[in-house]
């Protein structure tokens, strides 16, 4: 998605940097810092998803005044190597090359004259000390090693700041990230996360670490973040209710693909139908989701949430099992039998874009209603679950034997 720029210096000389822009071709800038393996193709890819979360995105060579063009691998050699470099690293040439790439994107006609930071690792540090000594709109780091050293210079953080740390990080142990809490308590600016099953480097999908709850929690924290302090700000819920009025009224799996990004996933999680990527959704779509809707399909919202990144839908999901129905029943005769059930979709955006959808229903009360399942002697119940939803007057506890026995 990016492309090689060069960026003045404060002392006159130039550099390079991966520069991902937007699909819009516009947005709020976004200084991503590196690790000590220089701009290599984890940090630009990390550069091209947040410029489909519609920021443009600047990623410096910060080694540069050492060697140009730095792009290291993982492997032990690879490892040493950066780290001796970093041994060599200027920590206060690196923030004032940081602060051009500020003053770049900010200046870039087709910004928006905002821009934040982020880094990882290595850049993580650089990253909490840029949001101390410049005049970032936004900064996040991603597990800063090293960030301990500085905590003196917490207080003069002005912007909205996140530091995310693993709490199986061998690298940045407990008492690190307890003294870092210890000095930025004091400041409203600073929010410190902890992901309980993360090491060092859980956002970094091209190594072992990698840790996919917690990056995409922290990613949608990060994002959260850069909205309402960078923007840009896309209106989810006219998007989404375009998505579905393409599925369910227009039918048309070409148009409902185009209002999704370059690579979509959509998970049915009970039967665990959809697909991941481009062409296998598509596929899903066109012969095994849009085409099989029952003809009565019906919805009714029961409650929206919406947020940075995300819309939350409840609903009451109705239809008639007039044919077979893959992506619901596979491999289930039609029985013409009435279902109604409480859904939930959770629908990720990136920019102005679908990311994914996690779909959840209640298996066993469908089973129950097409006649596949009896329900005498198991806490499952049918039509009923759905009924409770709509109305909160009508008895809870009715498949617990003992709750009759506990009245006053």
């Amino acid at each position: 998605m990016g492309r090689m720029t060069q960026i003045a210096a404060a002392d006159g000389e130039r550099f390079g940097a991966y520069l991902a822009m937007p699909e819009s071709g516009r947005g709020p800038g976004l200084v991503l810092v590196q690790k000590i393996f220089g701009v290599n193709a984890t940090m630009r890819a990390h550069a091209d998803l947040f410029a489909e979360e519609g920021y443009a995105v600047l990623v410096p060579d910060l080694f540069w005044r050492l060697e140009q063009g730095i792009e290291l691998g993982y492997g032990e050699a690879d490892v040493a190597r950066g780290r001796a470099l970093l041994e060599r690293f200027d920590i206060g040439r690196g923030i004032e090359d940081i602060g051009a790439c500020l003053t770049y994107l900010r200046a870039m006609p087709s910004g928006t004259g905002m821009a934040g930071v982020v880094g990882f690792c290595f850049g993580g540090r650089l990253a909490f000390l840029a949001a101390a000594r410049l005049s970032p709109d936004a900064v996040v780091a991603f597990y800063g090693g090293g960030i301990e050293a500085h905590v003196d210079e917490a207080p003069a953080i002005r912007c909205p700041t996140i530091l995310h740390f693993g709490a199986k990080d061998t690298l940045i142990p407990p008492e690190a990230v307890a003294r870092v809490r210890a000095a930025t308590d004091g400041n409203a600016n600073v929010r410190i996360f902890t992901y309980a099953d993360a090491g060092h480097g859980f956002y970094n999908h091209d190594r072992t670490a990698y840790h996919r709850p917690s990056a995409m929690m922290a990613h949608s924290r990060t994002i959260t973040l850069l909205r309402q302090a960078l923007g840009p700000n896309f209106d989810l819920e006219k998007l989404w209710e375009r998505h579905l009025e393409l599925e369910f009224a227009t039918r048309d799996a070409d148009e409902t693909m185009r209002t999704m990004v370059a690579k979509p996933y959509v998970n049915h999680v009970p039967v665990m139908t959809g697909g991941t990527g481009y062409d296998d959704l598509l596929r899903f779509y066109r012969h095994h989701f849009i085409s099989q809707m029952p003809k009565d399909t019906n919805m009714i919202p029961v409650s929206r949430t919406i947020g940075a990144d995300r819309v939350v839908d409840e609903m009451i999901f109705r239809f008639t099992h007039d044919q077979e129905i893959d992506w619901m029943l596979p491999g289930i005769k039609p029985t013409g039998r009435k279902v109604e059930i409480p859904l939930i979709a959770i629908v990720n955006f990136r920019g102005g874009r679908l990311y994914h959808e996690h779909i959840y229903w209640d298996q066993a009360s469908v089973l129950v209603q097409i006649g596949l399942l009896d329900p005498r002697g198991l806490p499952v119940a049918g039509r009923e679950t759905a009924a409770k939803v709509l109305d909160e007057t009508l008895p809870s506890n009715t498949l617990m034997a003992r709750w009759r026995t506990s009245e006053p």
